[in-house]
């Protein structure tokens, strides 16, 4: 789809250069641009992204950490 946009001339001229160094024609760059920042304020794909990096941490506390806990309850007056 064809659109027109206005953008400030710094801007428009740092584009320029970055898609000539990317080898990409403006309208590609805009159009990954916009992609980008749409994914990036989706809540859908924010949870997504996290969700994913996530899955690849192992979550489990430290063991020393969980023996430091531990000890504190054991130490703390209930």
């Amino acid at each position: 789809m064809k659109t027109a946009i206005s953008v400030p001339g710094v801007l428009f001229e740092r584009a320029d250069k970055l898609a000539r160094k990317m080898k990409k024609s403006r309208s590609q760059l805009y159009s990954d641009a916009i992609s980008e920042y749409v994914s990036r304020h989706d809540s859908a794909e924010v949870t997504k992204a996290l969700d994913e990096l996530y899955s690849e941490l192992d979550s489990r506390p430290h063991r020393s950490l969980s023996e430091v806990a531990r000890r504190v309850l054991e130490s703390t007056e209930w």
